[in-house]
């Protein structure tokens, strides 16, 4: 079977490319520029990605699609029209994408979505599943969804099957952005203030997540179906801290204090997003994705949790 991978030169697409490899399948890896191998694969340069960009070269003979590449959370945004830049990749983009795909007989497109078009945060009672009403609040998740939903109408136009695929937090080795930066805090032994906090939180392992969608890729029971995908095992912010300050031989020192006191300060910071990320929920129900396709996560979540620290530590020590 050959797939072709979009932003294949990412943090997924990386470790998504070296296990099709590793199970022997054929890969095409589009990136959108710098023309490189990513461990055995070469890699096919196709630009920029909006609704113009020309995909034929990565798309011959291929079964199926892995849609990864999307323009992400932006920290400082200079854009004069967010919506619209994110709209410009993970809708137009993403419909080009599917559209070609179906003119070139592309089998199957896994488009990997996001669990904020359900929402930002659960109650402690009910987890996210797929059938609920979508609630996504920023331009991101606003993009992403109008994406799934453009993704069926050319199912319904062309044939071209279709599984949309929402993850939550992603970690793994090599993991950049705000879990780098939560590793980095507890090796440097930083007294954390949130000991007093009980909230549940689900997460996905970089190698949970790719052999995920190969299953969504491969089985037949995955056309035409949205699954939401995770670890199993929520854990609290807390404990996340802990169970990393074991791994990377850093104990975490928290520090008793009121969740209703760091929001205030995370108002006052303008940093009431972040904030809210270590203080809220976000628990995912991954029940459809294993009864349907009898999926198991290979890696527990101390699995995951611990190679990520690993590498992290010897990095360190490398520096």
């Amino acid at each position: 079977m050959k797939f072709m991978i979009s932003g294949a030169d990412g943090f997924v697409g990386k470790a998504l490319c070296a296990e099709l490899f590793r199970r022997g399948h054929s890969v095409s890896a589009a990136v959108r520029s710098g023309n490189s191998l990513i461990g055995n694969i070469e890699t096919i340069v196709v630009g920029a990605i909006n609704s113009e960009t020309n995909w034929a070269d990565a798309l011959r003979d291929v079964d199926v699609v892995i849609h990864l590449a999307a323009r992400v959370h932006v920290m400082r945004e200079s854009a004069t029209d967010p919506l619209a830049e994110f709209l410009q990749v993970n809708l137009h983009g993403t419909s080009n994408l599917a559209r070609q795909a179906a003119c070139f007989g592309v089998k199957r497109f896994v488009f990997v979505s996001s669990i904020k078009v359900n929402g930002e945060q659960t109650n402690a009672t009910q987890p996210f599943t797929e059938l609920d009403e979508p609630s996504p609040q920023d331009f991101y998740s606003i993009s992403k969804w109008q994406a799934e939903q453009a993704l069926w109408r050319i199912a319904q136009e062309t044939g071209l099957e279709i599984v949309i695929v929402r993850p939550p937090l992603v970690y793994g080795p090599g993991v950049k952005g705000n879990f780098a930066q939560m590793l980095a805090v507890v090796a440097k032994r930083i007294p954390l203030p949130f000991a007093s906090v009980h909230n549940r939180r689900s997460l996905i392992y970089l190698g949970n997540l790719v052999d995920a969608l190969i299953a969504c890729s491969t089985h037949c029971v995955a056309a035409g179906q949205t699954y939401l995908v995770c670890d199993g095992e929520d854990i609290s912010t807390p404990d996340l801290l802990r169970q990393l300050g074991d791994a990377t031989g850093c104990p975490a020192h928290l520090l008793p204090f009121p969740p209703s006191w760091l929001r205030i300060l995370g108002k006052l910071s303008g940093k009431s997003d972040q904030v809210e990320r270590l203080l809220g929920s976000l628990q995912v129900d991954s029940g459809k994705i294993r009864r349907d396709l009898n999926w198991v996560p290979p890696y527990t979540l101390q699995q995951g949790l611990q190679a990520t620290a690993e590498l992290h530590r010897r990095s360190g020590k490398k520096s």
